[in-house]
């Protein structure tokens, strides 16, 4: 799938709601070391070096943008997701739900990752799935370009990754994770992420095996839900990894680029394969990709 501009992604969205902080967590900014501490990230994600970035104060939602919100953006504009318009989206082998002949494919590289005809957000498992019983789940099939789209009609816009960091790290510095170093304290499950043997068994022993609802599990020390696991949540940025040649205030990332920033980790994260369920660990991918593991978070400035 090919990438659009920058210019293409700075066009005119769909008309502004009110603007309203409701739902949203004000954080007052300020200076903290962004990356990775423990040199535990993969070499060419570059969660290193640490380095303090300083940023002014700005609203973040407290959860990721559920099945029900993005339901209302849909139906106010008519709205039409990247995933319904290229006709199928990635699901995971595990939870395909659909006709034989709607399975269209593996993803190279990740077999367990199916390309399904009929998979977008309404039917995120494939047609023969919905959202009945979801609505308090995160959307999941939205693309970079779906979720900008969302965030304008909202009177918002996406984080920046370095704001995404700030955010998710609830005031702790330094730490693993958004509620400290170890992944379970006290053999109590913080998030959602998988359990077993990837990608063939899930044990489920957090609670899910699929995405939880937004407001499960504790929230980090500024209020924020699922910031760790559950579904990836896309970034404002381009993707880089030099942070030598970026400002330290207020950073946007590089000016261009082909894939953007996705951060948190997901319910298909394990430590045997993808262990970015780390408050400093990043990935990309191309601003019009969509996968059953991908959602979003809104932020406004104060």
């Amino acid at each position: 799938m090919a990438a659009p501009s920058p210019a293409a992604a700075a066009e005119p969205g769909p008309a502004a709601r009110p603007r309203s902080t409701r739902g949203q967590v004000r954080l007052p900014g300020g200076g903290f070391a962004m990356g990775d501490a423990f040199g535990e990230g993969y070499p060419a994600d570059g969660e290193t070096p640490v380095h303090t970035v300083l940023l002014r104060p700005f609203h973040i939602d407290e959860t990721a943008v559920t099945n029900a919100r993005f339901a209302a953006f849909v139906k106010a504009t008519g709205h039409v997701t990247d995933a319904e318009r290229f006709g199928s989206s990635a699901v995971f082998h595990l939870v395909v739900a659909a006709p034989d002949a709607d399975v269209l494919g593996n993803a190279a590289g990740a077999p367990w990752w199916i390309n399904v005809r009929g998979a977008h957000w309404r039917r995120p498992e494939g047609a023969r799935s919905d959202i009945t019983g979801r609505q308090n789940h995160p959307v999941v099939h939205v693309s970079w370009n779906d979720a900008l789209a969302y965030c304008r009609w909202a009177g918002a816009r996406l984080p920046t990754e370095a704001e995404w960091e700030y955010a998710a790290r609830g005031g702790l510095e330094q730490r693993r994770y958004p509620w400290g170093d170890e992944l379970t304290p006290g053999g109590t499950h913080r998030c959602n992420i998988w359990q077993g043997h990837f990608p063939t068994k899930n044990t489920a022993e957090d609670g899910y095996r699929g995405t939880a609802p937004v407001d499960a599990f504790e929230p980090n020390g500024f209020g924020l839900y699922n910031v760790a696991g559950n579904v990836w949540e896309w970034c404002a940025d381009w993707w880089g990894t030099d942070h030598t040649a970026r400002h330290r205030t207020d950073p946007k990332g590089p000016a261009r680029g082909t894939s953007r920033v996705m951060r948190g980790g997901s319910y298909l994260c394990h430590h045997s394969y993808c262990n970015r369920y780390r408050v400093a660990a990043r990935t990309a991918n191309t601003p019009d990709s969509s996968t059953g593991n991908l959602g979003f978070r809104c932020v406004r400035d104060a």
